[in-house]
């Protein structure tokens, strides 16, 4: 499946490409993967091995003459995000990725394409397996689970990597080089919530809001995108005065992706339906307009479902209801503050990434994100706040530290100077508000020289991924001259590498 990948330039990248396209790999499903990369290690004689979480590290020994440069790693993770469109049935434990070429971008068909990081880990294999490339020792670590806990960077064994250098291919935009990325972690909220049958009169009722772009919960979290969980919250919360109470609900699928829809079965007095169609029919039309220009294709419906029958399915009592209701709706979610030493960069947000309500079990899954520790170790603290005021647990899993700008850096020097010798002009120095696993590799590595960069990536954790083909030439070109660059450097000189052009980074990263 997807031979046309291998017609496209540069030919052996998208060649890896198409592997990773074949072969399913959602987080905590990349055995498979792991496999046949060292299937493919094998047959080219390059040694591999695992650390005790799963990482895979693949290496090269220097190309003659070249053993004294510094080592480099090309890192990056080998799951994707599984996002499909609701009308579209895929299982990605299963089934390739079914991708199309148009008008110069590459997508998939109605599911993620897994350009991120599946390009990065291509372009890493390229370099691995290029015999014309000069290159100094060289060490390509492919990291699991970043998508869903980065849990293969959180537990990457110490004293295991052997480089000085480390090339994170795990960033979107041409153009731009990153020094810096926010830290985060998932605050997740628990509770048991008391139910009561039916009433005589009720009705059920199927509620439900899709349409939505959806995205990326840092990259794009600034761009008024709506949230899917956020917006049916609102709903609810004006269904209120109608005696509405929750069944069941299900908004989101991953808590690093905003949420494109939302569900949820309400039970609701038989006389005062009407009156709710008319709200949910005005609701439609204010949220569509206040999302004019940015988020186009929201659409509520509301409409009678089966009542349900079991008691496992009795809806929430009314005062249960009305309390969760109302702590989702003034849970924090989206921007809480933009930097200001970094103008332009937010500092801290928040997703409501996954809601869910079953039999009176309510489980909510929040990603925190910030360039301050104490700011997201803040949000956690209100979510506890404020959920324990309805009796749920409250705690905080996969806490990771950001990765802290060093405009200094003698390797962004070099790939400064790189840049606008190949492409005319310098790139942007910047900090990203997304969990680039730097800052966790910088925590266990600290001797290593970092920078992010890769190709323009759009679209990111939803089905409307795609990659801008020219910018994956570019990418490759600039990988592969900044390979062969670091090679002409003595491991003794790394200190001062690129000391001559060290008055190129020292200012601010812009943003």
């Amino acid at each position: 499946m997807n031979a046309h990948l291998e017609q496209l330039s540069p030919r052996p990248l998208w060649r890896h490409f198409r592997t990773l396209c074949n072969t399913p790999r959602p987080s905590g499903h990349e055995a498979a993967l792991v496999a046949t990369l060292e299937r493919w290690a094998d047959g080219l004689g390059l040694a591999h091995d695992r650390d005790a979480f799963g990482n895979l590290r693949i290496r090269k020994p220097a190309a003659p003459g070249y053993e004294q440069a510094p080592g480099v790693i090309l890192q990056g993770h080998l799951d994707m995000v599984a996002q499909a469109n609701a009308d579209h049935p895929h299982d990605f434990t299963r089934d390739p990725i079914d991708t199309r070429v148009v008008d110069g971008w590459l997508h998939a068909r109605h599911t993620t394409l897994g350009a991120d990081n599946g390009l990065g880990v291509a372009a890493a294999l390229a370099i691995l397996e290029d015999g014309a490339l000069i290159h100094g020792p060289l060490e390509a670590l492919f990291t699991l689970e970043e998508e869903s806990s980065m849990g293969g960077a959180l537990n990457l064994a110490e004293g295991w990597l052997e480089g000085r250098v480390l090339l994170n291919l795990d960033s979107e935009d041409r153009g731009q080089v990153y020094i810096g990325c926010a830290g985060g972690a998932d605050v997740i909220v628990d509770a048991q919530l008391p139910t009561a049958p039916l009433e005589a009169g009720e009705v059920a009722l199927s509620l439900s809001l899709t349409g939505l772009s959806g995205g990326h919960s840092g990259i794009d979290i600034h761009k008024g995108r709506g949230n899917a969980n956020r917006l049916l919250v609102r709903v609810l919360r004006a269904l209120e005065p109608h005696g509405a109470r929750l069944v069941d609900y299900h908004g989101g699928t991953l808590r690093n992706a905003l949420p494109r829809e939302a569900f949820a079965t309400l039970a609701l007095p038989e006389d005062a339906r009407s009156h709710a169609e008319a709200r949910v029919a005005a609701l439609e039309a204010e949220l569509r307009a206040e999302l004019a220009g940015v988020d186009e294709g929201l659409s509520l419906d509301l409409r009678p479902c089966e009542a349900p029958s079991a008691p496992s399915a009795e809806p929430l009592t009314a005062h249960a209801s009305h309390l969760l209701v109302r702590a989702l709706h003034v849970a924090p979610c989206g921007v809480e503050r933009m930097s200001v030493a970094l103008p332009g960069v937010v500092e801290t947000s928040n997703n409501l990434g996954v809601v869910s309500l079953s039999a009176g079990r309510f489980h909510l899954c929040a990603l925190v994100r910030s360039l301050r520790d104490s700011a997201t170790a803040d949000i956690a603290d209100r979510f506890r706040a404020l959920f324990e005021l309805i009796g749920a647990r409250t705690r905080v899993e996969n806490a990771y530290p950001g990765w802290t700008p060093n405009p200094a850096s003698p390797l962004l020097a070099r790939f400064r100077r790189l840049h606008a010798e190949r492409l005319g002009q310098d790139p942007e120095v910047k900090v990203i508000h997304a969990g680039l696993e730097c800052g966790i590799l910088g925590g266990k590595y600290p001797q290593l020289d970092m920078i992010s960069f890769g190709p323009l990536i759009r679209g990111a954790h939803s089905p409307d991924e795609r990659v801008e083909l020219s910018s994956v030439e570019e990418f490759w070109t600039l990988l592969r001259v900044l390979v062969e660059d670091l090679a002409t450097v003595k491991e003794e000189d790394l200190a001062t590498l690129g000391a001559e052009d060290a008055d190129r980074s020292c200012g601010a990263p812009s943003s």
